[in-house]
């Protein structure tokens, strides 16, 4: 038994002598390799700082129609789809209360009419005239709160965007239809907090969709909101889309494009930018004496083939490998030709 274990521990020791062996050639022969590669000197270039930021557009206006009193529906005069006018009739809601209100309020009239005359005679105490002003004064106000509740009109000009009932049903509180102003689009998009000294209200900015291709829209930044949020350090921008084609709708997946000015920035050829295999995770080589160093980097704004890059030990004067990088691993000696 105790020669098997001898046995054991000594060819477990043969295998990690040889382990040890083969790690020390693998360094060896990385020192001993040499690549050849071309590199560029960095040097900030002036950018024209844009920001691309995907939004869904909303309607600029969405109400529900819901009036203030309940009860049966009479009519409803609009389907989905349907465009409306400012002050069209949307929904006629029973007109019993109304019609009750409307007759009180004409006897009201008459009778204030008398009072006045009365009034003016020395025939009736003010106590009296004053009562009977108030009631007439009540009932007109009842009136046309029933008038704006029973003939329900569109505050603004817009397209029904649903309708939840159906003529002679009992309104009960879910709204009867959906008004949506789509002649006018409003989006909100949510900027690093970096850039608030430079988006102001009144900015001019950009639209791209995919449903059309090579068309842009124009937009303002209308709000700025005043506040950072602490957990995702960015702020919101509301922005108006003026949409008179009606070609963008509520819903849409856009682009936004907002230029931020001017900037000094280091930009590298796309190309020279490597990436770790089964990620995301950007980086470059730098020349570090003679040997290459790995640099793990942030990507920034694209220029066509080039590509802004970030990261602290990318400063004006470094040497990047732009040629034969593919080849590299961290530490191996360079062989640099023009």
């Amino acid at each position: 038994m105790n020669k098997v274990c001898i046995i054991l521990a000594a060819a477990l020791t043969l295998v990690a002598c040889s382990q040890k062996t083969q790690q020390k050639a693998v360094k060896t022969e990385e020192k001993e390799r040499v690549e050849v590669v071309s590199v560029m000197k960095l040097a900030p270039r002036t950018i024209e700082r844009s920001l691309d930021i995907s939004t869904n557009l909303q309607g600029y206006e969405t109400v529900n129609i819901a009036p203030s009193v309940t009860g049966r529906i009479e009519h409803i005069y609009v389907e989905v789809g349907d465009k409306k006018q400012a002050g069209d009739i949307l929904v006629r809601m029973d007109q019993t209360q109304y019609n009750t209100t409307k007759i009180a309020m004409g006897n009201l009239d008459i009778q204030m009419q008398r009072m006045n005359a009365l009034i003016e005679t020395g025939s009736i105490s003010q106590q009296t005239y004053d009562q009977t002003k108030l009631s007439y004064d009540q009932t007109k106000a009842n009136l046309l709160f029933l008038e704006q509740n029973t003939f329900v009109k569109a505050p603004f000009s817009g397209v029904i965007s649903a309708k939840n009932y159906e003529d002679g049903e009992l309104y009960a509180g879910q709204p009867i239809v959906v008004l949506t102003q789509i002649n006018k689009l409003k989006a909100l998009v949510a900027i690093p907090e970096k850039y608030f000294p430079r988006v102001k209200e009144g900015m001019a900015l950009t639209l791209t969709s995919e449903i059309y291709p090579g068309q842009v829209f124009n937009a303002t930044v209308e709000v700025v909101y005043p506040t950072i949020d602490a957990s995702s350090h960015t702020f919101q921008v509301k922005i108006r889309i003026p949409n008179d084609k009606n070609l963008l709708r509520p819903g849409m997946y856009v682009t936004t494009t907002i230029g931020l000015g001017t900037e000094q920035a280091i930009v590298v050829p796309y190309q020279a930018v490597e990436k770790l295999v089964g990620a995301n995770d950007r980086y470059v080589f730098l020349n570090n004496n003679g040997f290459a160093k790995r640099v793990s980097v942030t990507l920034g704004q694209r220029f066509d083939q080039d590509v802004e890059i970030i990261a602290p030990e990318i400063v004006e004067g470094v040497e990047m490998v732009v040629t034969g990088q593919h080849k590299l691993v961290d530490g191996v000696k360079l062989n640099i030709v023009e």
